[in-house]
């Protein structure tokens, strides 16, 4: 019998996890959290009933939290930044074959769509900031250096084609920001510039238009027929 239980699908069905957050960044310190992030790929049977399979899962463990492979790659056509950079985590805890291939699509995952999505989630997080600077005299320093890494994410992805999420040289000056030892003024002025460089970018990169979507279903229908199959004959 086929469980829907959700830490029974997460634990038994999962096909890609990984460390994401700061850990993948490379901007851990000594307090970091370590956020796990999963894909699995519930048993084609249970799409059968009236009750669908869950399209993610929170837990069971502490930070950590699964998407179906379904939505997983319905998000990532749509350049969710959380999803692509799923993708690309330079830390991998769990793989199979089924994970082994989605890793191979990364690419078809990529589009200019990026820039919308990236650039969007960054002015949300910025009106929040500057929300907490009216109410509070000061932003919450660690969402401020989030904020500015994706800027530099996103614009590097639509510069050169690629997505790399660990930070490199900028860790230093990241922290800094962090710590609040950066004047929100300039915090603000970097911002500002990177969302520009965001802009600039999308009109000359080499990622096509559109993510390759009838690739990725592809994948997803193959899958899902190996899967009815092994049930079947299990």
């Amino acid at each position: 019998m086929i469980t829907p239980d959700p830490e029974a699908l997460v634990r038994d069905h999962t096909v890609y996890s990984c460390v994401m957050g700061s850990r993948a960044f490379g901007l851990a310190t000594d307090g970091s959290d370590t956020d796990r992030r999963g894909v699995f790929l519930a048993p084609t049977p249970l799409f059968w009933r009236f009750d669908k399979p869950p399209t993610h899962v929170e837990g069971p463990a502490e930070e950590q939290f699964s998407w179906e492979l379904e939505r997983f790659c319905e998000l990532a056509l749509r350049a969710n930044p959380n999803v692509l950079e799923c993708l690309h985590s330079p830390l991998v805890e769990r793989i199979d074959d089924v994970g082994r291939e989605l890793l191979s699509l990364r690419d078809a995952f990529l589009s200019r769509l990026a820039h919308r999505t990236f650039v969007r989630y960054a002015l949300g997080q910025r009106r929040k900031l500057e929300a907490d600077v009216r109410q509070y005299g000061a932003p919450r320093w660690k969402h401020a250096m989030h904020l500015l890494r994706l800027l530099t994410t996103g614009r590097d992805l639509l510069r050169t084609g690629g997505l790399v999420i660990e930070v490199g040289p900028a860790r230093e000056d990241l922290l800094a920001v962090k710590r609040g030892e950066v004047p929100w003024p300039e915090v603000e002025r970097r911002m500002t510039r990177l969302a520009e460089e965001n802009d600039e970018a999308v009109r000359t990169s080499p990622l096509p238009p559109q993510p390759d979507r009838s690739r990725v279903e592809d994948f997803l229908v193959r899958t899902r027929r190996a899967s009815a199959l092994r049930h079947d004959q299990g």
